[in-house]
């Protein structure tokens, strides 16, 4: 029962969230730039393609007044598994890593 509980509430926390899908910020795109919604698709498509590409590659993407993409490195460590509270080797690993703009920080603000 208590297990239930737990899955309700997180539920409705999730549900309470709100995220912006690609498909909104396409739309958005669309109506600001003045282009149909098939050429913001493209576009879009084609920013998150090179942002992937450079940053496989080992390059830094900075986008003035928004922030930087880079690839970092998360060596190899021991972790816990939460259920049964064995140790577990959790493999290093190459994770995408964003650093926001002094201005994008400022604007949360």
């Amino acid at each position: 029962m208590e297990n239930k509980i737990c899955f309700v509430y997180l539920t409705r926390i999730i549900i309470n969230h709100y995220y912006m899908k690609k498909s909104e910020l396409v739309d958005a795109i669309a109506g600001d730039a003045g282009i149909t919604k098939s050429q913001a698709n493209a576009a879009l498509d084609s920013v998150f393609s090179n942002i992937t590409s450079a940053i496989s590659n080992g390059q830094r993407v900075t986008i003035l007044g928004f922030g930087s993409f880079s690839k970092s490195h998360r060596p190899a460590r021991k972790g816990r598994n939460p259920q049964t509270g064995q140790e577990i080797d959790i493999p290093a690993q190459n994770v995408a890593r964003f650093t926001s703009s002094a201005n994008l920080k400022k604007s949360l603000n």
